[in-house]
């Protein structure tokens, strides 16, 4: 599973859209109780599920990670984590996947600098305060530090988000190889 992780702004969900569109990914679909949102579907965006059923399934160890956020659970399913998949998930997240040793999960910490990503946010239309504010908090959560395991670090300031899908393709799969010798 290839596994993504990086502050708001970093490219991460458009490189997975690149992964999934050029090179025949599958995105990893996780697990929320939040309202579905306009326009969203059900287990394409998310599997939206009660609270009550998402406690069952994590006390039935059927979750990868979990996280709690604004009152909403949101988990990464351990069924379906195989290697045409591409996961999204926060330094938390990460931990928790790496502590289990998945077999074939590769870790890209996507770096960018602070000016990129507030262009970037302003760009898709966030609101300023909002903004800072996230840079702030994400350049202490998205620390590197913060990260157990990281397999590649890439800076997406620089390359096309093209670039970068394709740079990280081949370093996953390069990365498999390696690791089934």
């Amino acid at each position: 599973m290839l596994i993504l992780i990086g502050a708001s702004a970093s490219g991460k969900t458009e490189i997975a859209k690149i992964l999934i569109k050029e090179y025949d990914f599958k995105k990893m679909v996780t697990t929320t109780t939040r309202r579905k949102r306009k326009g969203e579907v059900n287990k394409i965006d998310y599997n939206f599920i009660s609270k009550n059923k998402f406690e069952k399934m994590k006390n039935e160890n059927k979750f990868l990670e979990t996280v709690q956020y604004n009152e909403n659970y949101y988990g990464t399913p351990t069924k379906g984590a195989t290697i045409d998949k591409v996961l999204i998930v926060e330094p938390e997240g990460a931990n928790s996947i790496y502590e289990k040793r998945i077999e074939d999960s590769v870790f890209f910490l996507l770096e960018t600098d602070e000016e990129t990503r507030k262009n970037r946010m302003l760009q898709r239309g966030d609101n300023l305060i909002q903004v800072l504010d996230r840079l702030h908090k994400d350049d202490q959560y998205f620390d590197a530090k913060n990260i157990h395991h990281i397999d590649y670090k890439m800076n997406t300031s620089t390359l096309t988000q093209s670039d970068l899908a394709s740079v990280i393709k081949d370093l996953y799969y390069k990365h498999l190889k390696q690791t089934k010798k």
